[in-house]
């Protein structure tokens, strides 16, 4: 196939949307609405592209982040005048002899289809112009396709535009992406008139003055239609999105069940397993084998092999290495860090704290700002008091420690190797390696007491006359 660039449309208002966020820059399954026809375009072998924009700083900062500023260039479309102005200027300097032009607010427009339509520019009799076409059951508010006796495509007529019942009755309908012969489309986008009932220049007027001898179509994917101008159109697009990246991950060997949310950015290896209600998200890698339960929430979360997420669990910004087990119900909060075969359990949360191999906390603990050795046992109610009002400071615990239940440890403070802190004990000082920390009130047991305070305490209950 030929190069070509890539020309979106991205300059429409966006006012249904409600929002002070531009249209185009409305997250769904993990990307901006921009991002999904960019890299569907690129994916079809566009070597650059150009975004027709307002001029949002915003969208240009993003572009150059997510897909590269060498890449792709934005230009201002201002006053906004229709599609074929915004075709006219985005074809402005394109060095390359074939071009694709397609809408920002189509995000799951599919990169074969977008291949295909620029392919038919080699067909026989090499048109200048290839637009993607669908066929639906219900056609209202999408520009029809009409054609000759002999089957040619004469023009596309928007929903407004349609003279007669017959004409409102096509199912054949445009789907707003285009190829073309750079020097051919420019030329006709130069001669367009704001003749139309909305008084804009339509790109899709293009066909009419190229003439059917000079225009052909390919079908596409009915996906191709799906743009969204609301938030509720956002929220279709984004369920089919999910339904598309489920049905990817289960092709290439991952267990999903049922209404599993994914966004596009993660990256799952095969045989592991994601139960319903789960959701990943952002730069999540879930590696193989690994299982992650009912509920769970997981967000720039590296996952390793074999590694067990129990039920509502939520991971962000952390590292689990293989074999590790986590939850149900723990939190582990940026920065941490589970090696190898390391265990949090429920209700347990950790921040910007590693657990070495083996290394377990299984019952209701904070662990923030800590280092866990490894092999070392965390008992249930521990807690690093790791923020004195103005300051982070860190724990360190020694291999093979043992942390006893009901425990404080104040940090900065360090456990060594092998020691031992006794149960409801508050930590104050290091415990060198080896050595057993207590630090608990004497008990005191007064001997046949417990009848007199339970009758004072029940007088103290009684109503006075």
């Amino acid at each position: 196939m030929n190069s070509f660039v890539a020309v979106v449309l991205a300059a429409g208002q966006g006012t249904r949307m409600k929002s002070a966020l531009p249209k185009v820059l409305h997250p769904l399954a993990g990307r901006p609405l921009l991002e999904y026809p960019l890299r569907a375009a690129f994916d079809a072998g566009a070597e650059r592209a150009v975004v027709v924009t307002q001029g949002q700083p915003e969208i240009e900062a993003h572009l150059a982040r997510a897909l590269g500023a060498d890449r792709i260039r934005t230009v201002v479309q201002d006053p906004p005048r229709g599609t074929g102005d915004a075709a006219r200027i985005g074809l402005s300097g394109i060095p390359s002899p074939r071009v694709l032009v397609l809408y920002g607010d189509t995000p799951l427009v599919r990169a074969e289809d977008l291949k295909a339509l620029v392919a038919a520019l080699d067909a026989p009799g090499s048109p200048d112009l290839v637009c993607m076409t669908c066929r639906v059951a219900e056609p209202f508010g999408y520009g029809r396709i009409l054609r000759d006796a002999a089957g040619r495509l004469l023009e596309i007529r928007e929903q407004r535009d349609l003279e007669s019942d017959a004409q409102r009755a096509i199912t054949e309908v445009n789907a707003g992406m285009y190829a073309a012969r750079t020097e051919a489309l420019a030329r006709v986008l130069g001669e367009l008139r704001p003749n139309n009932a909305q008084g804009e220049y339509y790109l899709t007027d293009a066909v009419h003055l190229l003439g059917p001898d000079r225009v052909a179509s390919v079908e596409g994917h009915a996906d191709a239609l799906v743009g969204v101008n609301d938030r509720a159109q956002l929220h279709d697009a984004e369920e089919r999105l999910f339904a598309r990246i489920r049905e990817r991950h289960g092709r290439a060997g991952v267990t999903i069940r049922g209404d599993a949310r994914i966004d596009d950015t993660v990256v799952i290896e095969p045989d592991a397993l994601i139960e319903a209600g789960v959701r990943l998200r952002g730069a999540t890698r879930i590696g193989a084998g690994a299982r992650i339960d009912v509920g769970s929430v997981l967000d720039d979360a590296d996952v390793g092999e074999g590694v067990v997420v129990k039920p509502y669990t939520v991971i962000t910004a952390s590292t689990v290495r293989a074999r590790a087990q986590v939850g149900p119900f723990a939190h582990l909060r940026p920065d941490s860090l589970l090696e190898e075969e390391a265990h949090v359990g429920n209700f347990v949360e950790t921040k910007k704290t590693r657990l070495g191999r083996g290394a377990k906390a299984n019952h209701l603990s904070y662990l923030g700002d800590g280092d866990v050795g490894a092999g070392a046992n965390v008992g249930a109610g521990t807690i690093f008091c790791n923020y004195d009002g103005f300051r982070k400071h860190r724990t360190v615990i020694g291999e093979g420690a043992f942390i006893g239940s009901d425990s404080q440890l104040v940090a900065p403070v360090t456990v060594g190797k092998g020691a031992y802190v006794g149960t409801g004990t508050t930590v104050t000082r290091d415990v060198p390696d080896d050595a057993l920390a207590i630090g608990r009130a004497r008990q005191e047991n007064k001997l046949g007491y417990a009848p007199r305070l339970k009758a004072r305490l029940s007088a103290k209950t009684k109503p006075s006359t």
